[in-house]
Protein backbone atom coordinates (compact mmCIF):
# COMPACT_ATOMS: atom_id res chain seq x y z
CA UNK A 1 0.00 0.00 0.00
CA UNK A 2 2.91 2.35 0.71
CA UNK A 3 4.17 1.97 -2.87
CA UNK A 4 0.71 2.68 -4.28
CA UNK A 5 0.50 5.78 -2.11
CA UNK A 6 3.94 7.01 -3.20
CA UNK A 7 3.10 6.48 -6.87
CA UNK A 8 -0.25 8.27 -6.49
CA UNK A 9 1.39 11.13 -4.58
CA UNK A 10 4.16 11.47 -7.17
CA UNK A 11 1.70 11.43 -10.06
CA UNK A 12 -0.57 13.94 -8.34
CA UNK A 13 2.28 16.30 -7.48
CA UNK A 14 3.69 16.12 -10.99
CA UNK A 15 0.36 16.89 -12.61
CA UNK A 16 -0.74 19.77 -10.38
CA UNK A 17 2.59 21.51 -10.95
CA UNK A 18 2.18 21.50 -14.71
CA UNK A 19 1.50 24.89 -16.25
CA UNK A 20 -1.32 23.47 -18.36
CA UNK A 21 -3.06 22.13 -15.23
CA UNK A 22 -2.76 25.46 -13.42
CA UNK A 23 -4.07 27.40 -16.40
CA UNK A 24 -6.98 25.00 -16.94
CA UNK A 25 -7.87 24.87 -13.24
CA UNK A 26 -7.79 28.63 -12.74
CA UNK A 27 -9.18 29.46 -16.16
CA UNK A 28 -12.64 28.01 -15.45
CA UNK A 29 -13.16 29.98 -12.18
CA UNK A 30 -11.98 33.13 -13.91
CA UNK A 31 -14.42 32.46 -16.74
CA UNK A 32 -17.26 31.90 -14.25
CA UNK A 33 -16.30 35.06 -12.37
CA UNK A 34 -16.30 37.01 -15.63
CA UNK A 35 -19.76 35.78 -16.61
CA UNK A 36 -21.24 36.53 -13.19
CA UNK A 37 -19.45 39.89 -13.10
CA UNK A 38 -20.88 40.88 -16.46
CA UNK A 39 -24.35 39.79 -15.33
CA UNK A 40 -24.05 41.94 -12.21
CA UNK A 41 -22.66 44.86 -14.20
CA UNK A 42 -25.47 44.86 -16.75
CA UNK A 43 -28.05 44.28 -14.01
CA UNK A 44 -26.83 47.25 -11.96
CA UNK A 45 -25.96 49.60 -14.83
CA UNK A 46 -28.64 48.79 -17.38
CA UNK A 47 -29.73 52.39 -17.71
CA UNK A 48 -33.08 52.28 -15.96
CA UNK A 49 -34.86 55.40 -14.77
CA UNK A 50 -36.63 55.63 -11.42
CA UNK A 51 -38.79 58.61 -12.44
CA UNK A 52 -42.60 58.27 -12.43
CA UNK A 53 -44.38 56.66 -15.34
CA UNK A 54 -47.23 58.14 -17.37
CA UNK A 55 -49.80 56.72 -19.73
CA UNK A 56 -52.25 57.81 -22.39
CA UNK A 57 -55.39 55.66 -22.34
CA UNK A 58 -57.25 56.16 -25.60
CA UNK A 59 -59.35 53.04 -25.01
CA UNK A 60 -60.47 54.00 -21.46
CA UNK A 61 -59.75 50.56 -20.00
CA UNK A 62 -57.57 51.72 -17.07
CA UNK A 63 -59.64 52.62 -14.02
CA UNK A 64 -58.63 55.54 -11.80
CA UNK A 65 -59.37 53.65 -8.58
CA UNK A 66 -57.03 50.85 -9.66
CA UNK A 67 -54.27 53.37 -10.36
CA UNK A 68 -54.78 54.96 -6.94
CA UNK A 69 -54.71 51.54 -5.25
CA UNK A 70 -51.35 50.49 -6.68
CA UNK A 71 -49.57 53.84 -6.75
CA UNK A 72 -47.26 54.77 -3.89
CA UNK A 73 -45.12 57.71 -2.84
CA UNK A 74 -42.06 56.38 -4.66
CA UNK A 75 -43.76 54.94 -7.70
CA UNK A 76 -46.66 56.65 -9.39
CA UNK A 77 -48.66 56.61 -12.58
CA UNK A 78 -49.92 59.80 -14.18
CA UNK A 79 -52.60 59.91 -16.86
CA UNK A 80 -52.41 62.31 -19.81
CA UNK A 81 -55.24 62.91 -22.22
CA UNK A 82 -53.04 63.30 -25.29
CA UNK A 83 -49.71 61.99 -26.49
CA UNK A 84 -48.53 65.56 -27.07
CA UNK A 85 -48.92 66.42 -23.39
CA UNK A 86 -47.16 63.24 -22.30
CA UNK A 87 -44.32 63.84 -24.77
CA UNK A 88 -43.83 67.41 -23.52
CA UNK A 89 -43.58 66.15 -19.93
CA UNK A 90 -41.11 63.47 -21.01
CA UNK A 91 -38.93 66.04 -22.77
CA UNK A 92 -38.99 68.18 -19.65
CA UNK A 93 -37.55 65.26 -17.67
CA UNK A 94 -40.45 64.92 -15.24
CA UNK A 95 -41.37 61.34 -16.18
CA UNK A 96 -39.31 58.32 -17.23
CA UNK A 97 -41.62 57.16 -20.01
CA UNK A 98 -45.21 56.86 -21.02
CA UNK A 99 -47.39 54.06 -22.32
CA UNK A 100 -49.93 54.55 -25.10
CA UNK A 101 -53.03 52.36 -24.93
CA UNK A 102 -54.55 52.72 -28.43
CA UNK A 103 -58.32 52.81 -29.09
CA UNK A 104 -58.30 49.26 -30.50
CA UNK A 105 -56.33 47.77 -27.61
CA UNK A 106 -59.10 45.33 -26.66
CA UNK A 107 -58.90 43.91 -30.19
CA UNK A 108 -55.16 43.97 -30.88
CA UNK A 109 -53.69 43.88 -27.36
CA UNK A 110 -50.88 46.17 -28.61
CA UNK A 111 -49.20 48.81 -26.43
CA UNK A 112 -46.48 51.37 -27.09
CA UNK A 113 -43.81 52.40 -24.59
CA UNK A 114 -42.04 55.69 -25.27
CA UNK A 115 -38.93 56.81 -23.37
CA UNK A 116 -36.13 59.32 -23.93
CA UNK A 117 -32.68 58.13 -22.83
CA UNK A 118 -33.32 55.50 -20.17
CA UNK A 119 -36.10 52.94 -20.03
CA UNK A 120 -38.20 52.78 -16.86
CA UNK A 121 -37.15 50.29 -14.21
CA UNK A 122 -38.57 46.78 -14.14
CA UNK A 123 -40.45 47.65 -10.95
CA UNK A 124 -42.21 50.59 -12.60
CA UNK A 125 -43.10 48.59 -15.71
CA UNK A 126 -44.41 45.73 -13.56
CA UNK A 127 -46.62 48.22 -11.74
CA UNK A 128 -48.22 49.39 -14.99
CA UNK A 129 -48.84 45.82 -16.15
CA UNK A 130 -50.45 45.03 -12.82
CA UNK A 131 -52.69 48.09 -13.07
CA UNK A 132 -53.71 47.25 -16.63
CA UNK A 133 -54.54 43.61 -15.84
CA UNK A 134 -56.44 44.59 -12.71
CA UNK A 135 -58.47 47.11 -14.68
CA UNK A 136 -59.37 44.54 -17.33
CA UNK A 137 -60.78 42.08 -14.77
CA UNK A 138 -62.16 44.63 -12.27
CA UNK A 139 -65.77 43.64 -13.00
CA UNK A 140 -65.20 39.92 -12.48
CA UNK A 141 -65.98 38.11 -9.17
CA UNK A 142 -63.19 38.17 -6.59
CA UNK A 143 -62.21 34.50 -7.01
CA UNK A 144 -62.03 34.74 -10.79
CA UNK A 145 -60.17 38.05 -10.61
CA UNK A 146 -57.55 36.59 -8.27
CA UNK A 147 -57.09 33.53 -10.47
CA UNK A 148 -56.69 35.63 -13.63
CA UNK A 149 -54.17 37.94 -11.97
CA UNK A 150 -52.11 35.22 -10.29
CA UNK A 151 -52.19 32.77 -13.17
CA UNK A 152 -51.78 29.01 -12.74
CA UNK A 153 -49.12 27.06 -10.88
CA UNK A 154 -48.12 24.07 -12.99
CA UNK A 155 -46.45 21.03 -11.44
CA UNK A 156 -44.86 18.45 -13.71
CA UNK A 157 -45.33 14.92 -12.35
CA UNK A 158 -44.51 11.57 -13.93
CA UNK A 159 -47.30 9.03 -14.34
CA UNK A 160 -45.90 6.78 -11.60
CA UNK A 161 -45.55 9.71 -9.20
CA UNK A 162 -41.83 9.16 -8.67
CA UNK A 163 -40.66 12.45 -10.20
CA UNK A 164 -42.12 15.89 -9.63
CA UNK A 165 -40.89 19.34 -10.60
CA UNK A 166 -42.17 22.88 -10.63
CA UNK A 167 -42.58 24.48 -14.05
CA UNK A 168 -40.09 27.18 -13.02
CA UNK A 169 -37.41 24.67 -11.98
CA UNK A 170 -35.76 24.86 -15.38
CA UNK A 171 -32.44 24.12 -13.70
CA UNK A 172 -33.56 20.47 -13.54
CA UNK A 173 -33.53 20.35 -17.33
CA UNK A 174 -30.37 22.40 -17.92
CA UNK A 175 -28.16 20.94 -15.19
CA UNK A 176 -27.93 17.36 -16.57
CA UNK A 177 -26.64 18.62 -19.91
CA UNK A 178 -24.19 20.90 -18.16
CA UNK A 179 -22.95 17.98 -16.06
CA UNK A 180 -22.60 15.85 -19.19
CA UNK A 181 -20.42 18.45 -20.90
CA UNK A 182 -18.50 18.95 -17.67
CA UNK A 183 -17.85 15.19 -17.53
CA UNK A 184 -16.48 15.19 -21.07
CA UNK A 185 -14.19 18.11 -20.29
CA UNK A 186 -12.86 16.82 -16.96
CA UNK A 187 -12.66 13.06 -17.43
CA UNK A 188 -11.48 13.05 -21.00
CA UNK A 189 -8.85 15.65 -20.17
CA UNK A 190 -7.59 13.55 -17.27
CA UNK A 191 -7.66 10.45 -19.45
CA UNK A 192 -5.44 12.29 -21.90
CA UNK A 193 -2.96 12.94 -19.09
CA UNK A 194 -2.99 9.24 -18.23
CA UNK A 195 -2.49 8.18 -21.85
CA UNK A 196 0.39 10.63 -22.19
CA UNK A 197 2.03 9.41 -18.98
CA UNK A 198 1.85 5.75 -20.02
CA UNK A 199 3.08 6.38 -23.56
CA UNK A 200 5.92 8.66 -22.41
CA UNK A 201 7.23 6.14 -19.91
CA UNK A 202 7.06 3.44 -22.54
CA UNK A 203 8.99 5.55 -25.04
CA UNK A 204 11.75 6.61 -22.62
CA UNK A 205 11.94 3.06 -21.13
CA UNK A 206 11.56 4.32 -17.55
CA UNK A 207 9.04 1.56 -16.96
CA UNK A 208 11.76 -1.07 -17.16
CA UNK A 209 13.47 0.56 -14.20
CA UNK A 210 10.18 0.92 -12.32
CA UNK A 211 9.36 -2.76 -12.77
CA UNK A 212 12.40 -3.67 -10.70
CA UNK A 213 10.81 -2.18 -7.57
CA UNK A 214 7.04 -2.14 -8.06
CA UNK A 215 4.45 -4.56 -9.41
CA UNK A 216 2.48 -3.55 -12.53
CA UNK A 217 -0.79 -3.67 -10.60
CA UNK A 218 0.58 -1.28 -7.96
CA UNK A 219 1.88 1.05 -10.64
CA UNK A 220 -1.43 1.12 -12.48
CA UNK A 221 -3.48 1.58 -9.32
CA UNK A 222 -1.17 4.33 -8.06
CA UNK A 223 -1.33 6.26 -11.33
CA UNK A 224 -5.10 5.87 -11.51
CA UNK A 225 -5.62 7.08 -7.95
CA UNK A 226 -3.21 9.97 -8.45
CA UNK A 227 -4.94 11.19 -11.59
CA UNK A 228 -8.35 10.65 -10.02
CA UNK A 229 -7.23 12.94 -7.20
CA UNK A 230 -6.15 15.48 -9.82
CA UNK A 231 -9.58 15.35 -11.45
CA UNK A 232 -11.36 15.65 -8.10
CA UNK A 233 -9.15 18.62 -7.18
CA UNK A 234 -10.18 20.39 -10.36
CA UNK A 235 -13.84 19.55 -9.78
CA UNK A 236 -13.68 20.79 -6.16
CA UNK A 237 -12.09 24.09 -7.20
CA UNK A 238 -14.56 24.64 -10.03
CA UNK A 239 -17.63 23.73 -7.98
CA UNK A 240 -16.48 25.96 -5.11
CA UNK A 241 -15.93 28.84 -7.52
CA UNK A 242 -19.34 28.25 -9.10
CA UNK A 243 -21.16 28.18 -5.75
CA UNK A 244 -19.36 31.32 -4.59
CA UNK A 245 -20.25 33.09 -7.83
CA UNK A 246 -23.91 32.07 -7.54
CA UNK A 247 -24.11 33.22 -3.90
CA UNK A 248 -22.57 36.60 -4.74
CA UNK A 249 -24.47 37.02 -7.99
CA UNK A 250 -27.81 36.18 -6.36
CA UNK A 251 -27.65 39.51 -4.52
CA UNK A 252 -27.85 41.35 -7.82
CA UNK A 253 -29.36 38.95 -10.37
CA UNK A 254 -32.92 37.72 -9.61
CA UNK A 255 -32.45 34.74 -11.94
CA UNK A 256 -29.89 33.25 -9.54
CA UNK A 257 -32.09 33.68 -6.47
CA UNK A 258 -34.43 30.84 -7.46
CA UNK A 259 -31.72 28.23 -8.01
CA UNK A 260 -31.83 25.22 -5.70
CA UNK A 261 -29.40 22.32 -5.49
CA UNK A 262 -31.05 19.01 -6.50
CA UNK A 263 -29.34 16.77 -3.94
CA UNK A 264 -30.70 13.53 -5.40
CA UNK A 265 -29.07 14.39 -8.71
CA UNK A 266 -25.81 15.25 -6.96
CA UNK A 267 -25.81 11.78 -5.37
CA UNK A 268 -26.37 10.14 -8.76
CA UNK A 269 -23.47 12.09 -10.24
CA UNK A 270 -21.11 11.04 -7.44
CA UNK A 271 -22.11 7.37 -7.60
CA UNK A 272 -21.60 7.15 -11.36
CA UNK A 273 -18.61 9.47 -11.70
CA UNK A 274 -16.00 7.43 -9.82
CA UNK A 275 -16.52 4.06 -11.57
CA UNK A 276 -16.82 5.83 -14.92
CA UNK A 277 -13.49 7.50 -14.31
CA UNK A 278 -11.97 4.13 -13.40
CA UNK A 279 -13.38 2.69 -16.64
CA UNK A 280 -11.89 5.53 -18.67
CA UNK A 281 -8.55 5.08 -16.91
CA UNK A 282 -8.50 1.34 -17.59
CA UNK A 283 -9.27 1.83 -21.28
CA UNK A 284 -6.68 4.58 -21.71
CA UNK A 285 -3.99 2.55 -19.94
CA UNK A 286 -4.77 -0.37 -22.24
CA UNK A 287 -4.58 1.85 -25.33
CA UNK A 288 -1.36 3.50 -24.17
CA UNK A 289 0.24 0.13 -23.44
CA UNK A 290 -0.73 -1.44 -26.77
CA UNK A 291 0.87 1.07 -29.13
CA UNK A 292 4.53 1.87 -29.62
CA UNK A 293 4.19 5.68 -29.62
CA UNK A 294 1.80 8.24 -28.19
CA UNK A 295 0.53 9.50 -31.57
CA UNK A 296 -0.97 6.13 -32.44
CA UNK A 297 -2.49 5.86 -28.99
CA UNK A 298 -4.09 9.31 -29.26
CA UNK A 299 -5.73 8.41 -32.57
CA UNK A 300 -7.33 5.31 -31.09
CA UNK A 301 -8.22 7.14 -27.87
CA UNK A 302 -10.09 9.75 -29.90
CA UNK A 303 -12.30 7.05 -31.36
CA UNK A 304 -12.77 5.46 -27.93
CA UNK A 305 -13.96 8.80 -26.56
CA UNK A 306 -16.94 8.61 -28.90
CA UNK A 307 -18.21 5.66 -26.87
CA UNK A 308 -18.60 7.95 -23.88
CA UNK A 309 -20.18 10.95 -25.65
CA UNK A 310 -22.47 8.85 -27.85
CA UNK A 311 -25.66 9.77 -25.85
CA UNK A 312 -25.37 13.37 -27.03
CA UNK A 313 -26.40 12.18 -30.48
CA UNK A 314 -29.78 11.20 -28.98
CA UNK A 315 -30.58 14.55 -27.36
CA UNK A 316 -33.82 14.98 -29.33
CA UNK A 317 -34.94 11.47 -28.40
CA UNK A 318 -34.21 12.16 -24.74
CA UNK A 319 -36.65 15.07 -24.80
CA UNK A 320 -39.33 13.34 -26.86
CA UNK A 321 -39.17 9.75 -25.60
CA UNK A 322 -36.76 9.42 -22.65
CA UNK A 323 -37.91 5.88 -21.82
CA UNK A 324 -37.36 4.45 -25.30
CA UNK A 325 -35.57 1.07 -25.60
CA UNK A 326 -32.54 2.74 -27.18
CA UNK A 327 -32.04 5.01 -24.18
CA UNK A 328 -32.62 2.15 -21.75
CA UNK A 329 -29.87 0.22 -23.58
CA UNK A 330 -27.55 3.23 -23.39
CA UNK A 331 -28.34 3.50 -19.68
CA UNK A 332 -27.20 -0.07 -19.11
CA UNK A 333 -24.16 0.07 -21.40
CA UNK A 334 -21.14 1.01 -19.22
CA UNK A 335 -19.44 3.61 -21.43
CA UNK A 336 -22.68 5.53 -22.07
CA UNK A 337 -24.25 5.03 -18.64
CA UNK A 338 -23.05 8.22 -16.93
CA UNK A 339 -24.17 10.75 -19.54
CA UNK A 340 -27.39 8.88 -20.36
CA UNK A 341 -28.43 8.62 -16.70
CA UNK A 342 -27.72 12.30 -16.03
CA UNK A 343 -29.57 13.48 -19.13
CA UNK A 344 -32.60 11.23 -18.57
CA UNK A 345 -32.77 12.31 -14.93
CA UNK A 346 -33.87 15.81 -15.96
CA UNK A 347 -36.83 14.70 -18.07
CA UNK A 348 -38.16 11.43 -16.66
CA UNK A 349 -38.33 9.21 -13.59
CA UNK A 350 -36.07 6.26 -14.29
CA UNK A 351 -37.08 2.95 -12.68
CA UNK A 352 -34.91 2.03 -9.73
CA UNK A 353 -33.93 -1.28 -11.30
CA UNK A 354 -32.39 0.55 -14.25
CA UNK A 355 -30.29 2.76 -11.96
CA UNK A 356 -29.11 -0.18 -9.85
CA UNK A 357 -28.41 -2.43 -12.84
CA UNK A 358 -26.60 0.36 -14.67
CA UNK A 359 -24.39 1.13 -11.67
CA UNK A 360 -23.56 -2.53 -11.00
CA UNK A 361 -22.68 -3.18 -14.64
CA UNK A 362 -20.55 -0.03 -14.65
CA UNK A 363 -18.66 -0.99 -11.47
CA UNK A 364 -18.01 -4.54 -12.68
CA UNK A 365 -16.86 -3.33 -16.10
CA UNK A 366 -14.61 -0.69 -14.53
CA UNK A 367 -12.95 -3.30 -12.30
CA UNK A 368 -12.52 -5.62 -15.25
CA UNK A 369 -10.99 -2.83 -17.38
CA UNK A 370 -8.43 -2.01 -14.67
CA UNK A 371 -7.54 -5.70 -14.37
CA UNK A 372 -7.08 -6.04 -18.13
CA UNK A 373 -5.12 -2.78 -18.22
CA UNK A 374 -2.71 -4.18 -15.65
CA UNK A 375 -2.08 -7.28 -17.77
CA UNK A 376 -1.71 -5.34 -21.01
CA UNK A 377 0.56 -2.83 -19.29
CA UNK A 378 2.86 -5.60 -18.02
CA UNK A 379 3.14 -7.25 -21.43
CA UNK A 380 3.12 -4.11 -23.59
CA UNK A 381 5.71 -2.18 -21.61
CA UNK A 382 8.26 -4.95 -22.00
CA UNK A 383 7.85 -4.95 -25.80
CA UNK A 384 9.81 -1.81 -26.55
CA UNK A 385 9.13 -0.42 -30.02
CA UNK A 386 6.42 -2.99 -30.76
CA UNK A 387 2.67 -2.54 -30.84
CA UNK A 388 0.31 -5.20 -29.58
CA UNK A 389 -2.20 -6.53 -32.05
CA UNK A 390 -5.84 -7.27 -31.37
CA UNK A 391 -5.03 -10.99 -31.33
CA UNK A 392 -2.48 -10.33 -28.57
CA UNK A 393 -5.10 -8.42 -26.57
CA UNK A 394 -7.49 -11.36 -26.84
CA UNK A 395 -4.81 -13.74 -25.59
CA UNK A 396 -4.00 -11.42 -22.67
CA UNK A 397 -7.66 -11.23 -21.64
CA UNK A 398 -8.05 -15.03 -21.87
CA UNK A 399 -4.75 -16.26 -20.41
CA UNK A 400 -3.08 -13.20 -18.88
CA UNK A 401 -0.15 -13.41 -21.32
CA UNK A 402 0.41 -12.73 -25.03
Amino acid sequence: MSKIYLIAKTEYTRMVRRRAFVLATLGIPLFIAGIIGLSIFFSVTRGESELPLAYVDASNVIKAEIVARYSSGDIGLTRYDTEEAALATLQAGDISAYYVVPPDYLVTGALTLNYWDESPSDEVQALFRRVLRSSLVADEPEAIRARLLNGVHLTLRSADGQKEADENEFINFILPFFVGMFFVFVVMGSAGYLLRAISTEKENRMVEVMFTSVAPSHLILGKTLGLMAVALTQVAIWVTALLAAVIIGARFVPFLQVLAIPWSFALIVILFFLPTYALVAGIMITVGSMFADMQQGQQVAGMVNLLFVFPFFFTVLIFTNPDSPILVALTLFPTTAFITVTMRWGVTAMPMWQLIASWLILVITAGFSVLIATRVFRVGMLRYGQSLKLRNLTDIIRTGDA
